[in-house]
C-alpha cells in the first residue's frame, strides 16, 4: 500500500511540471504571435503588405549568404 501511494505522488510530480512546461510554451507562442501580429500592422501601416514581408522573408537566406560572400571578399578569406 505505500508504494502506491509513492507511485501516485510521484506521478502528480510528473504531471505538475508537463504542466507548468505546457503552460510556458503556450505563453512564449502567444507572446510571439502578438509580436508578429503587432510588427505587420505597424508595417500596414507605412504601406507594406504581408505578402512584401513574406517574399522578403523567402528571400532572406539569399540576402545572408551573399553578405557573408561579400565580407569574405573584403577581409580577403
Amino acid at each position: 500500500m505505500p508504494s502506491n501511494i509513492i507511485i501516485l505522488i510521484a506521478a502528480l510530480i510528473i504531471a505538475f511540471f508537463v504542466f507548468r512546461a505546457l503552460l510556458n510554451v503556450t505563453k512564449t507562442l502567444i507572446s510571439t504571435a502578438i509580436t508578429i501580429l503587432v510588427v505587420v500592422v505597424i508595417l500596414s501601416v507605412f504601406g507594406v503588405a504581408p505578402q512584401d514581408l513574406m517574399q522578403e522573408l523567402k528571400n532572406l537566406p539569399q540576402i545572408i549568404g551573399r553578405s557573408i560572400t561579400e565580407i569574405r571578399k573584403l577581409f580577403g578569406f
